[in-house]
């Protein structure tokens, strides 16, 4: 039997959810559950959203369409890849229209060596309403993706990355192009052949955010914070919000699992700006964890794909909804009937030596 990198990290993040115990308290009044929060200055009914997932068409469904118009319903938000299927024009044209408290989308942004192309990226998602730019920062190349390497992604007939024209090639991303180097002149070789739709490598803190910033009004978020020191930075730097992401596991082997390092994480940033959590999320419960560690919000991806490919839009709002009742249940028992009364304390883990609990 074999398992893809991904398949091991999701492994490795149910073993270490499932060593984190729960301390609850009794005799608290929990007889009306909120479960809704306040990010970036808009509520959100429940502390979750869609993360960035590619090519969702091939989920099933209308893809993209279905699954920001389920985030709509349950009252949050929709993190849009640039890697969709759909454009980013469609997708937000997609959404109804709802109250101003309410956020508009985000849009998830991969920064290529073309500042042209990455421009045009930029001033059509601000044209289109977006909200908020979720630079991902963790991929300058890609991952040694093992399953990649044996058999190339490429879409069906009709299907397209429709809001990057530039970087379509027979429904290849050009970025694949370089897991199939051999040697690491065919890898400087493919660099210099297809530079400018390939991601900048030499983006650096001092001079990337800055010119975010003279590019647009949006928010700006980093997708791919792992450490305290990269949290630090980021706070320094101004942005509006850090998302702790390992990219699916599918990045480098051998970081933590997202949910073990976002207390370094959250303990660097201080509550200064969000700290959102992506990877991982399955249950109710699991949101309660990342919350009881830092986080102020958290991303669900394959989970939102897998009722995307069971019933499209209404899968996507039936797991969400289960999500929100597991969450409310948890803090029931817990004794918590508020978000912002949900602490570290309330975890602990099993100790290493000798028997019983040792708090987080």
């Amino acid at each position: 039997m074999s398992f893809s990198l991904d398949c091991l990290t999701q492994i490795t993040i149910l073993i270490c959810a499932t060593r984190i115990l729960f301390r609850p308290q009794v005799l608290r009044d929990v007889e009306s559950i909120d479960t809704s929060t306040t990010i970036l200055g808009k509520r959100y009914d429940i502390p979750m959203a869609i993360a960035p997932s590619a090519y969702q068409k091939l989920a099933g469904g209308e893809g993209e369409p279905d699954t920001a118009r389920a985030a709509s319903a349950l009252g949050t938000n929709i993190i849009l890849s640039s890697n969709a299927t759909t454009s980013l024009e469609d997708v937000a044209s997609a959404l109804p229209q709802r109250d101003e408290h309410y956020p508009k989308p985000w849009f998830q942004l991969y920064f290529l060596n073309s500042r042209d192309l990455t421009t045009d990226l930029i001033q059509r998602a601000e044209k289109a309403g977006y909200e908020a730019l979720v630079l991902t920062v963790d991929t300058v190349v890609l991952g040694n993706r093992l399953h990649e390497r044996k058999k190339p992604m490429k879409l069906p007939e009709g299907m397209s990355m429709a809001n990057a024209k530039s970087r379509r090639a027979g429904g290849v991303s050009k970025a694949g192009l370089l897991l199939h180097a051999k040697t690491a002149a065919d890898f400087k070789e493919l660099v210099d052949e297809h530079r400018g739709t390939l991601t900048d490598m030499s983006l650096r803190w001092d001079e990337v955010i800055p010119w975010l910033r003279s590019q647009t009004k949006m928010k700006i978020i980093l997708k791919g914070i792992l450490t305290e020191e990269d949290a630090q930075r980021a706070v320094e730097a101004g942005v509006d919000a850090i998302i702790v992401s390992n990219h699916g596991g599918r990045q480098l082997d051998g970081v933590p699992s997202t949910l073990e390092a976002l207390p370094e994480v959250s303990d660097a940033v201080r509550g200064k700006i969000p700290v959102i959590f992506d990877g991982g999320i399955t249950h109710g419960s699991d949101v309660f964890k990342a919350l009881a560690l830092g986080a102020d919000l958290c991303l669900i991806g394959r989970t939102a794909l897998w009722g995307l490919a069971w019933n499209g839009q209404k899968g996507v709002e039936d797991v969400l909804h289960i999500l929100e009742r597991e969450l409310s249940r948890t803090m029931a028992l817990m004794g918590v009937a508020r978000l912002r009364d949900i602490s570290r304390s309330m975890l602990g883990r099993a100790r290493k030596t000798g028997f019983g609990v040792a708090k987080l």
